[in-house]
């Protein structure tokens, strides 16, 4: 059993500017696995942070948490034009994941926001909360063990998938439920057309083809993650998440480029690529845990 001073001395390393950006990431997700509303008081605390990746990464924690006590701090968050795009529109996910009808209206309401990030983010987590009403359940556990935004579409054809995933002319929602079904189908074709989104769509979209390609950790896709990582036209929320991507891959193809960026003008970008070379060591290390901030306290 883990003590209630435990998760409190956990909570002071997530909160504790001082420690490496990499070092609060462990801290955070050793708190998004013990879950409890310690561990959410926690996370919520940060939110006084400067960092909008440390701030985007809580909103996600507390959305794959679905713990109902996190709502009214994501509430604020979203509602806060102080915050940086990146964390309203985690907030407004991570709503969605937790799955709560009643925080349709307000969800609703920030569907017209004028940040385009954040007005898309709530469009589909509104239709996520009414899939959820229409269907009764929640979608088939994902592969990834991952809460979605958007279940995966019924399909299994790569081919019909991957154009679905492109078409424009579609509802987001649906072309997000075309790729969480590639991603769940997996193997190169797959990959590869999900690769082919980094260069379509809008910058939220692109962004969670990047999340999607580094949940799948398939080294085909390295050059298009690399691409646009490296492209100083790009929004940073999808850099970001093509950082971490490459960081959660972890081959050698990716090492060069992590490190060049980790001096990047963008602080969001800098820091994603501090905090993926540190889940490329891991991934290469016999460590038995990426979230090992109980180990770090006894050691």
């Amino acid at each position: 059993m883990v003590t209630e001073e435990e998760v409190a001395a956990v909570g002071r390393t997530l909160l504790d500017a001082a420690q490496p950006l990499p070092v609060r990431f462990r801290a955070l997700f050793t708190l998004r696995n013990l879950g409890g509303p310690a561990a959410v008081g926690c996370i919520v605390r940060a939110f006084a942070d400067s960092s909008a990746l440390l701030k985007h990464e809580l909103a996600f924690c507390l959305g794959q948490m679905r713990d109902r006590a996190a709502i009214p701090a994501l509430l604020g968050v979203l509602r806060d034009g102080q915050q940086e795009p990146m964390v309203r529109h985690e907030a407004g996910e991570a709503l969605g994941a937790i799955g709560d009808p009643e925080v349709l209206d307000v969800l609703r309401h920030y569907s017209e926001d004028p940040v385009v990030e954040v007005a898309e983010t709530c469009q589909l987590a509104v239709r996520r909360l009414e899939w959820l009403q229409e269907h009764g359940e929640e979608p088939s556990t994902s592969p990834y063990h991952s809460v979605d935004p958007a279940p995966p579409a019924e399909e299994t054809d790569v081919a019909t998938l991957r154009e679905a995933l492109l078409d424009e002319s579609r509802p987001l929602f649906d072309r997000y439920r075309a790729m969480f079904a590639l991603r769940n189908l997996g193997g190169r074709a797959a990959v590869l057309a999900l690769a082919d989104g980094l260069r379509a769509g809008s910058a939220l979209f692109r962004h969670e083809i990047g999340y999607v390609l580094g949940q799948m950790q398939d080294e085909a896709c390295v050059p298009q993650l690399t691409a646009a990582l490296s492209s100083r036209t790009e929004n940073p929320m999808v850099r970001h998440e093509c950082a971490e991507a490459l960081g959660s891959i972890a081959r050698p193809s990716c090492l060069d480029t992590l490190r060049a960026f980790a001096h990047d003008e963008e602080r969001v970008v800098r820091e994603s690529c501090e905090v993926a070379l540190d889940m490329y060591e891991y991934e290469n290390s016999p460590q038995f845990q990426y979230a090992d901030g109980l180990c770090r306290l006894q050691a």
